[in-house]
C-alpha cells in the first residue's frame, strides 16, 4: 500500500526546502518528509532530537504503511488457498537512517525500510491437518427466517478456517468479534434474562453451541461455557452455549500436542462443524448426544421470529 502525505512544522527555522529534508520512498515514489528543523531542540547552540515527537512520527507511519499478513484457508471447493506475507516498517533501521542525516545535517534519501511479517497459518500447516476429522457436529435451523439465517452465516464464517494452536484457548467473542450493524448483523430474536427479546446478532448462539458439542466430541478441554437462562431447543438440554459481547463468553483450551482446525458452514437450513487435526493426533474423544432434526417452535417478537 502506497501513501503520500507530508509532516513538517518549521518551529525554529524561518524556511526550509525540500533539497535538504530527509525523504521516504516507498517503491520509489514521495510518501513523507521529515525537515531537521521539526525535531531539534536547541540546547545552547546545539540542536539535540524532539525524541517525542520523532517517536510520533514514526508510529504514525508504521500504522499508515503497515500490509497485515493474509493466513492461508481452505476454499468451499477444498483447494488451500495460499498465504500472503504481511509487512511493517523496520523502525530501528528508519531511527539510524534519521540520526544519520539529523547530525550530518545534509540532504538525504531513502527507501523506506520494511520488515516481512509471517502469517499465523500456511500453506503446510494447513495440508498437515486438514486430515483427521477428530469432532463433528450438526444443528438445524428455519432457512426461511432470513435475519437469523444471516447471523448464523456471517458467524460460522468468523470461526471457519480457524486454527487453535497447542496451548492456545480459543475465544468465541475474540475471533468472531462484536456483532454490530456495521459488521452486517441483523436483529433477531435472542434469550435474555429467561426472556425473548430482539437484538442485532440473534441466533449466533446457535453457532457457539455447535461449536461447543463439536470440539467436546473431540475432547478438549472445556474452558467458559454457560447455558441460556431459558431451554433451546436446537440442541438437548444443557447442551448449548450462550454468548454475548459484554457478557458470557464460550473458550476451550487445545492440550493436544497438535494443531487443531475448525471448519464450519451455514446451508440449507444446518449448521455444520467439523474439527480436523493431523493423522498423528492421539484423541480422547467424548460422547455427545446428537441435536434434534426438528426445527423449533418459532415465536414472534416486534414482527421478526426465531429463537436465539
Amino acid at each position: 500500500m502506497k501513501i503520500t502525505w507530508v509532516i513538517g512544522l518549521l518551529l525554529f527555522f524561518p524556511t526550509a526546502s525540500s533539497a535538504d529534508s530527509l525523504m521516504i520512498e516507498q517503491e520509489h515514489e514521495n510518501i513523507a518528509q521529515m525537515n531537521r528543523e521539526e525535531y531539534a531542540i536547541p540546547y545552547s547552540g546545539v540542536p539535540f532530537v524532539d525524541i517525542e515527537r520523532l517517536k510520533e512520527f514514526i508510529a504514525k507511519l508504521d500504522e499508515e504503511t503497515y500490509e497485515p499478513p493474509i493466513d492461508a484457508y481452505i476454499a468451499d471447493s477444498g483447494r488451500i488457498i495460499p498465504e500472503q506475507m504481511g509487512s511493517k516498517l523496520h523502525r530501528k533501521v528508519l531511527i539510524d537512517h534519521f540520526y544519520a542525516y539529523f547530525y550530518e545535517k545534509g540532504a538525504s534519501r531513502i527507501e523506506l525500510p520494511m520488515l516481512s511479517v509471517p502469517p499465523r497459518v500456511d500453506s503446510n500447516l494447513l495440508s498437515e491437518i486438514n486430515v483427521k476429522p477428530i469432532g463433528q457436529y450438526i444443528t438445524y435451523f428455519n432457512s426461511r427466517n432470513k435475519n437469523r439465517s444471516h447471523n448464523i452465516s456471517l458467524a460460522a464464517e468468523a470461526i471457519n478456517n480457524h486454527v487453535v494452536f497447542p496451548g492456545e484457548t480459543f475465544s468465541f467473542n475474540k475471533v468472531v468479534g462484536k456483532r454490530t450493524k456495521e459488521r452486517g448483523y441483523t436483529r433477531a430474536p435472542v434469550i435474555v434474562r429467561g426472556e425473548l427479546s430482539e437484538d442485532i446478532g440473534g441466533g449466533i448462539c446457535q453457532v457457539s453451541s455447535t461449536l461447543f458439542n463439536a470440539v467436546d466430541r473431540a475432547g478438549v478441554k472445556i474452558g467458559e461455557r454457560y447455558s441460556h437462562s431459558k431451554r433451546v431447543q436446537y440442541v438437548p438440554q444443557g447442551r448449548d452455549a450462550t454468548v454475548s459481547w459484554y457478557g458470557p463468553d464460550f473458550t476451550f483450551i487445545n492440550y493436544y500436542d497438535f494443531p487443531i482446525l475448525i471448519r464450519a458452514k451455514a446451508i440449507g437450513g444446518q449448521m455444520i462443524i467439523r474439527v480436523l487435526s493431523s493423522d498423528e493426533i492421539d484423541i480422547e474423544p467424548r460422547t455427545v448426544p446428537k441435536a434434534s432434526k426438528m426445527l423449533p417452535q418459532e415465536i414472534t417478537v416486534h414482527g421478526q421470529q426465531g429463537i436465539d
